[in-house]
């Protein structure tokens, strides 16, 4: 049997990720490997903190990657500031909450949940109510944009409930870094992670994460060993931030570090507040064109993302035969919804690269065909 080298068919990717690369990353990953801990590598390394410092909008100290996808952040964020007892009020209105909840119980903690209607931001009210029920909880963790449900919630808010009772916050910014507002210290978040692949234009794979100094207390003082060695921000901290004397902690992904690089400086030349209204701009243009087509959505319009708009499938319309036929005749992705909403919405991307006027007047060209 001969297998030949593997040729990619060319997609516009207008799903909930991963999102089209900006061809300048991708050019960027081709360029030469070096060393991990090659002077000039440290130095780029360096200067991607400081970049993500940027587009997060902090001064943290410990903001750097994880060797991994955002789960890989969300399990960092989790298995370095909790500890078994631990009470964490979870937030789930999609199905990246509930990935939230497995984390708690996976590193020994106690899960209390804040349930929400798919489709719907947190209730801060609901919140409150809940961690006056239980004034040992420690953390309060939520998801800024669920993906699985295209629902945007209000960060500032919920920290300053969760600050008002003592607790620290973990955030969810898989989705929402780059492409709405973010400030990790306006707003006082503790801990946040994200993703490489969808408003930073990169390919799959890197989570950045950032946790001010309050959660590196905690990290810091923590009774029991991390329970992940690899995801131990005692030890990968002596890799990201050990200066000229870094510290072995694994081989990071060259490449990939390189393109994320790339993307965060293509971030900073569009500017932040550009690359907000640019998603914003592109969503309006989509959600005219999508009416126009019947088509209805099902997050209120003051709680949509504007980079991922989930959509109610018209009635008649198979799911699963439509969105093969978008792929396959036209090259157009789109997503199919998750868990309850499978079979009932279908969630189109804006995000990054991908969020540009023609690919929103290229979608609602394919819509209309496939539609009738």
């Amino acid at each position: 049997m001969t297998i030949r080298p593997f040729l990619p068919p060319t997609r516009t990717l207008m799903g909930p990720g991963p999102s089209d690369v900006h061809p300048r990353v991708l050019q960027a990953m081709a360029r030469p490997t070096i060393g991990h801990m090659d002077p000039e590598f440290i130095g780029m390394m360096d200067e991607i903190k400081k970049l993500l410092q940027h587009a997060f909008r902090t001064k943290n100290k410990m903001t750097m990657v994880v060797s991994g996808p955002g789960s890989a952040g969300m399990e960092t964020c989790f298995v370095n500031l909790l500890e078994p007892g631990d009470k964490v009020v979870v937030c789930r209105n999609g199905v990246f909450g509930g990935r939230m909840k497995e984390n708690v119980e996976r590193c020994g903690g106690i899960p209390i949940m804040v349930e929400e209607e798919w489709g719907r931001a947190v209730d801060p009210d609901k919140v409150e109510g809940s961690l006056k029920n239980n004034p040992d909880a420690r953390f309060l963790a939520f998801v800024h944009a669920e993906t699985s449900t295209g629902a945007l919630s209000d960060v500032r808010r919920l920290v300053q409930v969760a600050h008002a009772h003592g607790c620290l916050t973990i955030v969810d910014a898989v989705t929402s870094l780059g492409g709405v507002p973010l400030d990790v210290d306006g707003w006082r978040i503790d801990a946040v992670y994200s993703g490489s692949q969808k408003c930073l234009s990169c390919t799959p794979g890197l989570s950045p994460v950032s946790f001010n100094e309050r959660a590196m207390e905690i990290v810091r003082k923590r009774r029991k060993k991390v329970q992940s060695w690899f995801l131990d921000l005692n030890l990968v901290s002596q890799y990201w931030e050990g200066g000229a004397q870094r510290v072995y902690h694994h081989t990071a992904p060259i490449n990939a570090l390189y393109g994320l690089h790339e993307a965060l400086v293509i971030l900073q030349e569009e500017g932040l507040e550009n690359a907000w209204e640019r998603h914003s701009r592109n969503h309006r243009m989509l959600r005219d064109g999508l009416g126009a087509l019947g088509l209805a959505f099902c997050v209120p319009e003051e709680e949509r993302i504007p980079h991922l708009n989930a959509v109610a499938i018209p009635a008649g319309t198979e799911d699963g035969p439509t969105r093969k036929r978008m792929l396959e005749e036209f090259g157009l992705e789109i997503g199919a919804g998750l868990g309850p909403m499978a079979g009932k919405i279908w969630r189109i991307g804006l995000m990054g690269h991908s969020s540009n006027p023609k690919n929103v007047t290229y979608c609602l060209s394919v819509l209309k065909t496939v539609l009738g």
